[in-house]
């Protein structure tokens, strides 16, 4: 009996990645809907190659209320200029169209969080078939990727772009070697605490060069995110050779996440308010924030202090927070390059 992952794509591509020039187009996903029977989900692409060099894909809104992202990788598809390409570059601003649509972390088709639905299935649902065509036909085309994030509508981050550390210590070099090209403000050595099915694993499994980063977040992008991302975007194409010219290389302090005691959750529901700021200075024991309960006044708030020294580099928003809530990241400064 065949595998399931022998069985073909349902998404057709309206582009053609071996052809050279600037191609904008659709990657068509069937959807059979109550408002459409033969509808589609239209996940936009731009292809962008010239001459002969490697290949990258530049990803934004695997969760859909992240825009950092996607206000960057809008501007690329439009702005890149070929006669500047040495090699190939394919932009995919919002990965989780659905989801980017509706201004949700998760598709509204099927509730699919897409950076936990990889490697994907080709018979699954709406945001599994989306996985599967990336694991299968756009990552192997890739010698480097770069997938954005930020804290969506509920963190707020220090803008950051990250990489894993990895078995292969050599593609680990290469991955940071990238982060720092990116010259973000900060770079960091990322710990996930949910890595079952992300983009990341998948693209690290198959050898490639992978940075992703966070670059804010609260729900919506600034003039200064967007800044970050773009000239990060255009700093990786420079770095990898697909682009002519320098890296504009720019202060970055490196960050490291290097054990659970970072995060801190809620265990609690309520008004938070913030006793830092992010960036600030923290010590073990220092009250990060305050959390109060709101059904009625004179009840004292739950304190909630660090496990660790560092920097406040996440933290919750809006202002309600519920029991189990991520309500703040700590990380460490190791280093200013």
């Amino acid at each position: 009996m065949p595998s399931i992952l022998s069985r073909p794509s349902p998404i057709a591509p309206s582009v053609d990645f071996d052809a050279k020039g600037v191609q904008h187009g659709h990657l068509r996903l069937p959807y059979s809907r109550d408002d459409s029977a033969w509808g589609s989900v239209m996940i936009p692409i731009c292809v962008i190659a010239n001459g002969e060099g490697p290949t990258a894909l530049l990803t934004g809104a695997n969760h859909g209320d992240e825009y950092e992202g996607p206000a960057a990788l809008f501007e690329l598809a439009q702005t890149l200029d070929p006669a500047q390409v040495s090699g190939r570059v394919i932009v995919v601003p919002a990965l989780n169209y659905p989801a980017f649509r509706a201004g949700t972390r998760t598709s509204p088709i099927d509730r699919g969080n897409l950076n936990r639905s990889f490697p994907g299935r080709p018979d699954g649902t709406v945001t599994e078939k989306i996985a599967d065509y990336v694991t299968r036909h756009l990552i192997p085309l890739a010698d480097i990727v770069i997938d954005f994030h930020s804290g969506g509508r509920t963190l707020d981050f220090l803008p950051y772009a990250a990489a894993h550390e990895l078995p292969n210590k050599d593609q680990e070099a290469r991955c940071f070697d990238a982060v720092a090209a990116f010259a973000a403000p900060f770079s960091m050595k990322m710990l996930e605490i949910d890595a079952v099915g992300m983009l990341d694993t998948t693209v690290e499994e198959m050898g490639k060069v992978f940075v992703t980063t966070e670059l804010g977040g609260a729900g919506t992008a600034t003039a200064r995110s967007i800044e970050i991302a773009r000239k990060g975007s255009l700093n990786l194409l420079r770095h990898a050779g697909i682009l002519s010219g320098e890296t504009n290389a720019m202060l970055t302090r490196w960050l490291d996440m290097p054990s659970s005691d970072c995060f801190t959750f809620a265990q609690d529901e309520g008004l938070i308010a913030f006793a830092a700021n992010l960036g600030d200075p923290i010590v073990t024991g220092e009250v990060i924030a305050r959390v109060y309960p709101i059904g009625k006044t004179g009840i004292a708030p739950i304190e909630y202090r660090a496990a660790m020294d560092g920097v406040l580099a996440a933290r919750h928003v809006p202002g309600l927070i519920k029991a189990g809530d991520c309500l703040s990241v700590i990380a460490t400064i190791t280093a200013e390059t």
